[in-house]
């Protein structure tokens, strides 16, 4: 690496993050005003498996930010290749996110995208706001498992699905 590689501030962190693969899905909930929103998410992670916990990012600003209180209950899509039309879908213009069939709402009204690999159903335990961002925490309830499929990753700005690496190679 020489100067020339060199970046600062906002520009080095755009740049280094846009070359981290991050696994894909898509989060919904039910805003209080009773209809659906989701949003996809790059930033979903495990945080203990007892109990079972998750997080996630966002910023204070998206349309489904009303959603994200203590207490209500979200659902976690995770996303394979088969399912990237899901990510674009959650990712357009939040008025057209919820037009269509490619979701349901459960019994409880929470809306269910058809076609992820897994589910989890979980409520908000904790929200930390952080500059004009959050970290959400969500306590697993319960989850449902779809078909099988790769994974789906975001790199460089495009999804992708990810190429196993021989054990021997050189590059690893």
């Amino acid at each position: 690496m020489n100067n020339s590689d060199l970046a600062n501030g906002i520009d080095a962190f755009k740049a280094a993050f846009r070359r981290h693969a991050a696994g894909v899905a898509a989060i919904t909930s039910v805003a209080p005003d009773g209809r659906p929103v989701g949003f996809t998410a790059t930033s979903l992670a495990s945080l203990a498996a007892v109990p079972p916990l998750a997080t996630f990012n966002m910023a204070q600003a998206s349309s489904s930010w009303p959603a994200i209180t203590v207490g209500n209950h979200i659902a976690i899509h995770m996303l394979g290749p088969h399912s990237r039309h899901l990510a674009e879908t959650m990712a357009a213009d939040h008025d057209l996110r919820f037009v269509g069939d490619h979701w349901r709402a459960s019994e409880n009204g929470l809306p269910l995208l058809e076609g992820a690999t897994a589910v989890m159903i979980g409520r908000i335990i904790d929200v930390h706001p952080v500059h004009n961002n959050a970290v959400v925490v969500v306590e697993i309830e319960h989850g449902i498992l779809g078909a099988e499929d790769e994974a789906l990753l975001y790199h460089e700005r495009t999804y992708m699905r990810p190429l196993a690496l021989e054990s021997n190679s050189p590059s690893v």
